[in-house]
């Protein structure tokens, strides 16, 4: 039984990538081929954004739009400590502090609570100066953006979306990918839309800011690579990463209502004996995870893997105790459910082509465990 099972995936279209990459490789164009526009150009309708700019990966971009913000030393970001570590990463690149905030115990995003005394204790310290959230749509559900949108107006600071996990998710009437100032995601392979590769996108409807997020993407550049007009990355998507993208896109509609009925199926089999996810109304998960709480958490994930059925635990240590986190600033009133929450959460297989039959045996199985 596999995890996430790229190789269904793969054969479903695996007469359709070929041709695609059969193509790039026969016309030579590896680098910003016409592939990749017309690949930007498609995920734009998709999100419901503007600008779509493509990058060499996920990190990249929550970097590029600090760094076209103009963040750097002497400035605070504001992230979750519950997440994986581009989030912090990228404001420690830029030179800023990052600034940790706990998360909702049944959501597993950013608490606005939390979020309010961080930002209200920074500003009280007077050593940095609040400039940005990035808000991270975790396991992919999104981030409650009205709370986090009104705080961000009140302070006068910038909104990130980490979009990572969350492209084909639905909060309201918008994707994600299409709240805050930018989101940003990776098609990192094991996402739910991922490429052969590291890749990653930006999304914004602001035309200057995606001008500038273009420029930062390639060298700095100004009317030409050879006109330097900014300090930039070297991060552009692939042609053939982009052409895999195009075909993946075609079908991650369709994979996102198979991923709902496999998250709905395990909530029914077993959402008597474990936690599982709590979605709010108007919601929809991209399920790039799915995860379960439970107090017996290692006798469960010990029982599956007697069983042959993976499992992981996602994230072992929150990035406020981690040693290359531990010196940043935390909100005030503690990050309780950050630090707790890895003693009792599991990640199950979840993907769309998990047959009944697997998942029937996975829920027997976390059954059997938490009553054992």
């Amino acid at each position: 039984m596999q995890f996430i099972d790229l190789g269904a995936q793969r054969e479903r279209i695996k007469d359709r990538l070929a041709a695609a990459i059969d193509k790039v490789v026969s016309e030579g164009r590896y680098i910003l081929g016409p592939e990749v526009g017309a690949f930007e150009e498609l995920m734009s309708k998709y999100i419901g954004a503007k600008h779509t700019i493509a990058c060499a990966n996920g990190t990249d971009a929550l970097q590029m739009p600090l760094m076209a913000f103009g963040i750097g030393p002497g400035d605070a970001v504001f992230c979750p400590s519950f997440t994986f570590a581009a989030t912090a990463e990228v404001v420690a690149l830029v030179g800023a502090e990052a600034v940790f905030v706990d998360i909702d115990p049944d959501t597993y995003n950013m608490d606005a609570g939390s979020l309010r005394a961080a930002i209200d204790h920074v500003k009280a310290e007077g050593r940095f100066t609040p400039k940005a959230i990035i808000a991270v749509d975790l396991f992919g559900l999104a981030a409650d953006y009205d709370a986090i949108e009104a705080i961000a107006a009140r302070e006068g600071l910038r909104i990130i979306e980490d979009a990572a996990q969350s492209v084909g998710g639905v909060r309201g009437n918008k994707q994600c990918g299409s709240f805050g100032d930018v989101g940003s995601t990776s098609f990192y392979p094991a996402k739910p839309l991922g490429c052969y590769g590291d890749g990653g996108a930006v999304f914004t409807d602001d035309d200057e800011l995606a001008e500038v997020l273009r420029s930062i993407a390639f060298h700095g550049k100004g009317t030409s690579q050879y006109d330097n007009v900014r300090i930039g990355l070297n991060s552009r998507l692939d042609t053939l990463q982009a052409a895999i993208l195009i075909e993946k896109l075609a079908i991650l509609p369709d994979e996102m209502e198979k991923r709902q009925v496999i998250a709905a199926r395990y909530a029914e089999g077993f959402g008597d004996v474990v936690k599982t996810p709590r979605i709010p109304h108007g919601y929809r998960s991209a399920w790039a995870q799915y995860a379960i709480e439970t107090e017996r958490r290692d006798t469960v994930r010990q029982h599956l893997s007697s069983e042959g059925i993976p499992s992981v635990i996602y994230y072992e240590k929150p990035l406020h105790l981690q040693t290359a986190y531990e010196m940043y600033t935390r909100t005030p009133t503690g990050l309780e459910v950050s630090e707790t929450l890895p003693e009792r959460i599991l990640c199950l297989p979840m993907h769309p082509y998990l047959s009944e039959e697997d998942q029937d045996r996975i829920i027997v199985a976390v059954r059997k465990a938490v009553a054992s």
